[in-house]
Formats: C-alpha cells, structure tokens, sequence
C-alpha cells in the first residue's frame, strides 16, 4: 500500500540527530486559553445538568457529534446515563439528549450518523445490541438493528461515507469486522482478519480501505495491515518498517495521504509520519517528543491534495498539569502547544479546510461550545534542497522542495533505508 523506511540511520537503530533550536525537547509553554480560542454558543437542552466526562465522537465531516454523558445529580450520588448528539455544522452548536425508559450502562457505545441519528452499542450478557436514536419531538425515537453474539465488540470511528458503521470483535486466532449500521439486513459479518486486531483508520473517503493494527496468531510484532471490505476484507501490508518493530497506523488523511503513525524501530516508542503510496522513508521528528508528556494525533487538516507536508497536525498533550493541544505540521518542525478550553473533551476535535481547528468542550459556564483555533504559523520555515537530518542547515528533510517521484507502493520495510543526499 505504501512505501517508507526510517530516514537518516539504520532501521532500527535510535534516531542521534541533534534538533535545532526549535526542538530542544523541552515542552514549550501551552498559550493562555484566552489566546487561544472563545466558546461559540450555548445549548438551551438540559443547561442545569453537569456532565460527566466521557468519549466524544465525531462524524468524518464533524457536523455531529455524540458521547455518553449523565444526568444531574448531588455529589458521590449514583446518576443515569444517557446519549446526547450535538450539532456542529451550524451557525452555533448545541445538544440534544436522547435519553429512554431506562438509563444505559455505563460501558454503552454511541456515534453519530451523517443523518443526525445515533448508533448505540449496548451490552446485554454475551450479546451486542445495536439502536439507532433519533430525537422526536420532546421524546427520544428508537429503532432497534440486531444484536450480533459475542463477548466484546468496539465501534471503529464513522465511516467517511456517513452512513455506515462497523464494529470490531477482535479474538486471540481472529478477529471479525461487522457492518452494524448501514446495512441491509440488520448487522452483518464483512471479513474475518486472522490475528488480534485493533486500531481502526480509515484510508480513503468511499469507506473501502479500513487499516487495523493486527498481531499473528502465536504472538510477534504489531503491524497495520490494509482491509478491503469491497474485496471480501482481503488484507494486505500497510506498515512494515522493520521486521521486529511494532507499527501502528494512528490517523491517514485521504487528501494528502498524510499518515501519523507510532513505531518502536528507532529503537524505542516514537511518533512518525509518512505518505501513502511514497517511496520516502518514515520520519520520527524530535519535536514530536517533548519531555515527560506523551503525545497523541487526533486530527488531521483535509482539503491539502498532493501537500502532505503542509497538513496541520493537532495533538492531544497529556501531562502531569493534565491535558492540552498541540498543533504541528510535517514541514515546520516545531511542535506549537496551546491551552484548551476548560471542559475540553480531551482528544476530541476537527479540522476546517482553511485551517481552523474547533474543539468541543462543556463546563460549568456553557453546556455546549466550540473553541475555535487558528493553526499558527510556522515562521523561519524554509525547504532545503537536500540532504539529512544531521547535515549543517539543521532542517528535517522536505519532500515538497523535490520533484514529486513517481513509483509502485509497496509495503513498508521494503523501501530504500536511506535517501541520498543533494551535493552541495
């Protein structure tokens, strides 16, 4: 599917390049919440209610979102969950709760559909139950989709297509890949991928090339693989840049083909980058690691066809002071940390065309709001004609400053190791 190696040293071996100036290591100081984004409105629903904090998902176009959430409640009391949608692609945000006769366990599943309506994953015994809700009025609409027999199921994020949503039942020998909502006939079984499988990212915007994270059955390296739910889940190579490394697809952009992925081949645990269908090598930046945080993707800048470099990255910072926003692009090499709003739901957020990046959150002043964030600039950036990541001008390697090369993907690891360098 793609071809890239690790840059500047044996693959394998711990990435010794010396950063510059920008990526000292040393986390930079988060801008005050107050520079960074203002809230954008207010839900009229349930404004009174505190929220629980929990996972928040977000359809490929971010026009909805949905999470689990509980209602009010003195302090220490038991309270009852339920779902809450939010709309986003309007002129101000808010939420709507969905909640039924009885209140979900706490361990419930929901994500959102393109039409408004949310997908719910109930556990009931050795059985997943999936519902689609949809708000009616003052009350809450439900239609019931099936129930497949198994133990554990996880939902993977929407499908770009909007309408359909899998499900992940990953088994120590297999793992089977279920269409729970989007189907015909209730949920239905789309592949059986041998291996323990997990992750979830999707390739392309059709909603056919799904990339998961699978160990062989008998143990070994983690390694993303492709699934092509158009050709009976035929599984193909996605990352495979040494033979003993864990490699694991975080986030892919379909425009640019921009990958974030995290590998244990420079030696230890890094978050790297590469391009779909390259023959350039993976890169694992410094600034990507700044010390005693750990850092994790969670959105990706659409809309940059054939720049994948010039992708605005935002990050997901979790430290001992909590959590916060990082902004990064692959040509800048600085690693930009911003203050989140209060009440962010942390690791939750999208992406506008132009660069802006909205950010949902909830606190005890609005019940639903957008932090809206302009992707800073990366000034001082210029792209180099050539060379390494040790060489004298101190910058990452760029390939936009090159001619575009033309070739066969093929899959990780067997991609040259090394580019040459331009003469001086």
């Amino acid at each position: 599917m793609t071809a890239c190696a690790i840059e500047g040293g044996t693959a394998g071996a711990a990435t010794t390049a010396d950063p510059g100036p920008e990526e000292s290591g040393e986390p930079e100081e988060p801008v005050g919440a107050e520079e960074a984004a203002e809230p954008e409105g207010r839900a009229a629903h349930w404004s009174d209610a505190p929220r629980a904090p929990g996972t928040f998902t977000l359809t490929a176009d971010g026009a909805y979102g949905a999470r689990l959430t509980a209602a009010p409640g003195a302090p220490g009391e038991q309270r009852a969950w339920y779902p809450e949608r939010w709309t986003l692609d309007g002129p101000e945000p808010y939420a709507v709760p969905l909640p039924l006769h009885q209140p979900e366990e706490p361990d419930a599943q929901v994500v959102p559909l393109a039409d408004g309506r949310v997908l719910i994953r109930r556990r009931v015994a050795d059985r997943q139950m999936f519902s689609l809700l949809y708000p009616t009025g003052p009350a809450t609409g439900e239609l019931a989709l099936g129930a497949v027999e198994c133990d554990g199921m996880t939902l993977l994020p929407p499908s770009p297509d909007g309408s359909s949503v899998y499900g992940l039942s990953a088994g120590d020998h297999s793992s089977l890949l279920w269409l729970v909502a989007g189907g015909a006939f209730g949920p239905e079984l789309v592949a059986e991928v041998p291996g323990h499988c997990s992750g979830g990212v999707w390739l392309d915007r059709a909603g056919r090339m799904l990339a998961l994270d699978r160990q062989l059955p008998g143990g070994g390296p983690v390694k993303a693989v492709a699934v092509d739910l158009e050709r009976n889940g035929e599984v193909t190579p996605l990352l495979q840049i040494t033979p003993e490394s864990d490699d694991r697809l975080l986030l892919a952009d379909a425009d640019s083909g921009l990958l974030l992925l995290r590998s244990d081949a420079p030696g230890h645990d890094r978050l790297g980058w590469g391009v779909l269908g390259s023959c350039l090598p993976v890169r694992f930046p410094e600034c990507l690691r700044p010390a005693d945080v750990a850092v994790t993707p969670f959105a990706v800048q659409p809309g940059q066809m054939l720049m994948p470099e010039s992708c605005a990255v935002a990050l997901r910072i979790d430290g001992a002071a909590g959590s916060w926003v990082g902004v990064w692009r692959p040509q800048g090499r600085r690693l930009h940390q911003l203050a989140a709003p209060e009440g962010w739901s942390a690791g939750a957020g999208y992406w506008s065309r132009d660069g802006v990046l909205h950010l949902p959150y909830v606190n005890a002043v609005t019940p639903c709001a957008v932090a809206r964030i302009e992707a800073p600039g990366d000034d001082g950036w210029l792209p180099e004609t050539g060379g390494t990541d040790g060489d004298a001008s101190g910058t990452e390697p760029s390939a936009a400053a090159t001619p575009p090369v033309v070739c066969k993907p093929v899959p990780l690891g067997q991609a040259p190791l090394h580019r040459a360098a331009s003469p001086d």
